[in-house]
């Protein structure tokens, strides 16, 4: 392993003494006092307390002053971690080097992302001809002085003239759109705001975007999203001129997602329900009086838009199909009887993606969670299959129909992510760019096992560590989840996990039910009433590396966020023996009330709801705050961010408060808030950094490991 500058000098016996004086003094932990409120809720004739209903009310005094209190509990605790500092400037310097998009062609133009290292957000860069002189378009690191300010979307006209892109603040779901004016580079008067949910779909002069009128003023990150609606803007006007396209007054709570063709011959309206499948209506753009018609009228599937051969419609789908399949669709057609199959549903893969460039089809499918990718023709026949380095994850294959070479990143737990160029015509593969990391990957290695959850079912797991690991049962390890939203968890390269294998740990991403890893059938047997089935397979990984002398319950951090964050509430909340260290993360820890704030409503046919009987018998059961009991729980950093409009800090606040009142152990309990961040799109590596250096600290200190590790 290679030695790093700050290491020399450090002595391991005298910080293993500082360690030990710390620790006994950070046991003697009090927490802030939490007061409690008399609400009870009737569901169905069941009462359930809410004791800390009130900190709901993120805006009032009483919670700021107690978001206040536990800060300064918790970075009081993690300034007394001696390591963390050494920890926070590893990251820094395995964070520190240049990493690229995959370019895309527009025009005479390729236009791609690039980050020097530590650049807080990626600057957006083009460059005429492949090997010309390279432009800043935009740096958003420009924008905000502490690089908290984000781009998300950005698009490009059809004639290459305009780039509109949207930027949020602090993390929040909410955008706003601007345009720069590629000829003069000068930015426009356009100033589009309260976007949420959108793409940026040209047509002509202008695009289709989707937004939500004004929430109530103080309420911006928690009042619940209703009415999305369509608009056209102008280039040159002003918001208030926008055509409103489509509307839905009587489904509030439906969203809408535009997508135009290249050939600007349709224009397409996704429809999703909640975050499952989504029904898709179209019309010709030219026709822009034409009423809408369906092309899929059932949200029951999940529906992409891949491109038009003449004026067909490539489309894929998982109806009748778990595992997905390329269908070819007449819109003046479209039953489903009429499609013309393309690309077949795969027997034991999962076809994730297809891409139509060069007058190819670029498919990427899924084999136990990582991917292999194979071309074809436009009627369907196989080609060529394009050689991956190891197993890992590809992005990119973006292009059109007339383009002779197309770009993807390729990556894994061990290599970084790398640009490739395929040449269309020639079959062929190059490297085109190639990042060098200060992580020494050959000194590890990845492994895939398979283990049984409690029903049997066999559940795929990848295990990164140093070579030639003891399994003598005493190896830390960070096992990570997700299990859920049809979303896979795919191999990548991940700066913020090297100190924790650089200390000997075992990093371990269990592909739990619930994800979309093996088809729409795997993230069925995770939902609904089968939600359970998600945290028995999570358990099962930490039974089964205990069980194979990798580790032991006092060796063990789990972490997941988001709907993670549920499962790592839900895990601890019930087997709370079986693990050292709880890291939740921005979780959906309420599962009584979520539906009510921001977007918590699309999650209603993933989860169930707490207004129908049925379900809520069984979100009552695992629901991570109304399950916490007196217990010994694992040492436990919550952590959150104040304008998470997407998961609201009200889940975490709940679930801390419950914790630090009922936790009978010695381990600790305690909560972590961000300021100026959010669910954690376009957070600034700055921000990360420091997240994940106190995230390591708190997790080596409860491990009993220090950083750097014993040599």
């Amino acid at each position: 392993m290679k030695k790093y500058l700050y290491w020399l000098g450090c002595l391991f016996l005298g910080a293993c003494q500082t360690q030990e004086t710390t620790q006994n003094k950070m046991d003697k932990i009090v927490y802030p006092e939490t007061p409690t409120v008399q609400q009870v809720d009737n569901y169905f004739g069941t009462e359930v307390a809410d004791p800390y209903r009130w900190l709901e009310n993120t805006d009032s005094a009483a919670v700021q002053e107690w978001i206040a209190a536990q800060n300064k509990l918790t970075f009081s605790y993690l300034d007394k971690i001696p390591f963390r500092e050494a920890i926070r400037k590893r990251l820094e310097e395995v964070w520190n080097f240049e990493r690229m998009s995959a370019p895309t062609r527009e025009g005479d133009y390729y236009y791609y992302t690039k980050n020097d290292g530590l650049q807080n957000q990626s600057v957006i860069y083009r460059r005429k001809g492949i090997n010309g002189a390279e432009e800043v378009v935009l740096d958003p690191n420009t924008l905000s002085e502490d690089g908290t300010v984000a781009v998300g979307n950005w698009s490009i006209s059809h004639d290459g003239r305009y780039f509109a892109y949207s930027t949020s603040a602090g993390g929040s779901d909410w955008q706003e759109i601007k345009i720069i004016d590629l000829q003069t580079k000068k930015t426009l008067d356009d100033h589009l705001r309260w976007v949420k949910f959108s793409g940026i779909s040209w047509y002509r002069d202008g695009f289709f975007y989707s937004r939500y009128d004004a929430p109530p003023k103080g309420k911006e990150y928690e009042a619940k999203n209703e009415y999305h609606k369509v608009y056209y803007h102008k280039v040159g006007t002003s918001q208030d001129e926008d055509l409103l396209v489509h509307e839905d007054p009587k489904r509030p709570l439906q969203n809408f997602y535009t997508q135009t063709t290249d050939d600007e011959q349709y224009l397409f309206i996704h429809m999703p329900e909640g975050t499952g499948g989504n029904a898709i209506w179209w019309r010709p753009l030219a026709q822009p009086q034409a009423a809408f018609k369906p092309l899929i009228n059932t949200t029951e599937y999940e529906n992409s838009i891949i491109g038009t051969l003449g004026n067909k419609i490539l489309l894929l789908t998982n109806a009748g199909a778990p595992k997905y399949r390329l269908v070819l669709v007449d819109p003046r057609q479209p039953a489903p009887k009429q499609w013309q199959t393309i690309i077949a549903e795969p027997k034991d893969e999962v076809l994730s993606s297809v891409a139509h460039v060069g007058n190819r089809l670029i498919a990427v499918f899924m084999k136990d969670a990582s991917h292999r990718v194979r071309v074809y023709n436009v009627n369907g026949k196989l080609e060529n299959e394009i050689q991956l380095p190891t197993l890992g994850t590809v992005g990119g294959f973006t292009g059109k129909v007339s383009d002779k070479e197309t770009f993807f990143v390729f990556n894994s737990y061990l290599f970084p992510p790398t640009v490739y160029r395929y040449d269309i015509e020639k079959q062929q593969t190059e490297v085109f760019f190639r990042p060098k990391s200060t992580f020494n990957s050959e000194a590890y290695e990845t492994r895939e096992v398979f283990y049984k959850s409690k029903d049997g079912t066999p559940v795929h797991m990848f295990l990164t560590h140093k070579k030639g690991l003891k399994k003598d049962g005493n190896n830390p390890v960070y096992l990570y989840g997700y299990g859920g939203f049809n979303i896979s968890i795919l191999p990548g390269f991940d700066p913020r996990i090297v100190p924790f294998l650089e200390a000997g740990g075992i990093y371990a991403v269990a592909n739990l039910r619930g994800g979309g890893e093996y088809g729409e059938e795997w993230h069925k047997a995770g939902m609904l009433e089968n939600k359970q089935n998600v945290f028995d397979d999570f358990i099962a990984a930490a039974e089964y590396l205990i069980q194979e002398k990798y580790t032991n319950p006092k060796k063990i951090a789990i972490s997941g966020r988001s709907n993670g964050g549920l499962l790592i509430g839900a895990c601890m909340t019930q087997r709370p023996e079986l693990f050292q260290v709880a890291l939740p993360g921005v979780g959906v820890l309420d599962m009584l009330r979520f539906h009510k704030f921001t977007i918590g409503w699309a999650w209603v046919n993933e989860y169930g709801s707490s207004e129908d009987s049925t379900q809520f018998q069984y979100l009552l059961k695992y629901s991570p705050v109304h399950n916490v009991k007196d217990a010994d729980y694992p040492a436990t950093l919550v952590y959150t961010a104040e304008y998470d409009d997407r998961v609201v800090p009200i889940h975490s606040f709940k679930f801390i408060a419950a914790l630090q009142a009922h936790q009978k152990g010695e381990r600790p309990v305690l909560i972590r808030i961000d300021t100026k961040a959010g669910h954690g799109a376009g957070k600034p590596v700055s921000k990360l950094i420091d997240e994940w250096a106190d995230i390591w600290a708190f997790t080596f200190h409860n491990l009993g490991m220090t950083f750097p590790p014993k040599q």
